[in-house]
């Protein structure tokens, strides 16, 4: 297992520590009636600790050596941490190794509930939380090791909100789980990483929202992030600085202020005080 070296064009940084990644399968509250879809289980390490829960995984890995040779891995012993002992065949039968890349792979096939558990690379962070949270077949709960600034400013409040805060809040209710110094990985990364928790919403935060339109607003606000409301929503709706005025103040808000100082609520009392031809 130790001579597969890390690619860095892929981002893969390996975690070996027991203790963290039984945290970050506690995160992910997996149990023994656990579906989980793991993404990017490299080495194993935290596969073999979400079967030892006798959880059903579905392991996504985009490497093909990586792919090919994780039931190996886990049913040999580690060198890097000897006292992990190897998983017998019979705990294979309840896991599934797919080499996808997960941006294409299909939600659709997993059962409804299911968990997410990843050690996933930064570069993939935004587009894996949009794609996870937009999929008609969500997940139940995600606990997914990113970098922990994101991971922050993921679960930003009014002040330091962003586009990725607002679409991560707006499907799911997010908070901090383990954190991760850099030093434990291999090799370390330039930053310490910490657990995103993600609980997708049973229902719409909005019932009486259009998220596609809600979106549209939200990027426009966001679009220039130096300019004050009025002025970016005016350009990224295409309307006049004084419709986009008096669009904020029917929805009582100053049109001085920037897109990051509002809340979710905030932004749907615009959304309802206009009027979107998309």
């Amino acid at each position: 297992m130790s001579d597969i070296i890390p690619k860095k064009s892929l981002g893969q940084h390996w975690l070996n520590d027991s203790t963290i990644l039984k945290a970050i399968c506690d995160d992910a509250q997996v149990t023994a009636r656990s579906e989980v879809l793991e993404i990017g289980p490299g080495l194993g390490t935290l596969t073999r600790e979400l079967l030892r829960r006798g959880a059903s995984v579905t392991a996504v890995e985009f490497d093909p050596t990586l792919a090919q040779n994780l039931t190996k891995n886990l049913t040999c012993p580690n060198p890097d941490n000897l006292e992990v002992e190897p998983l017998d065949l019979g705990d294979l039968q309840h896991l599934t190794v797919v080499e996808s890349d997960i941006l294409r792979f299909n939600l659709q096939q997993l059962p409804k509930g299911y968990c997410v558990v990843a050690n996933i690379p930064y570069y993939l962070t935004s587009n894996l939380i949009r794609v996870l949270c937009e999929s008609s077949n969500p997940f139940s709960t995600a606990a997914l090791l990113i970098q922990k600034e994101v991971a922050e400013r993921v679960c930003a409040t009014p002040g330091a909100m962003s586009l990725l805060s607002v679409s991560a809040q707006y499907y799911c209710e997010v908070s901090l789980g383990t954190y991760v110094p850099r030093k434990l990985f291999v090799p370390p990364p330039k930053v310490d990483s910490q657990v995103l928790i993600l609980r997708h919403r049973s229902s719409p935060l909005f019932p009486d929202v259009d998220t596609k339109q809600f979106f549209h607003l939200v990027r426009a606000g966001f679009s220039q992030k130096r300019k004050t409301l009025h002025n970016s929503l005016s350009a990224g709706l295409g309307i006049s600085r004084e419709e986009a005025a008096a669009i904020l103040t029917r929805a009582s808000i100053d049109p001085q202020r920037r897109a990051q100082t509002l809340s979710l609520e905030e932004w749907r009392a615009i959304y309802l005080n206009i009027h979107l031809d998309i």
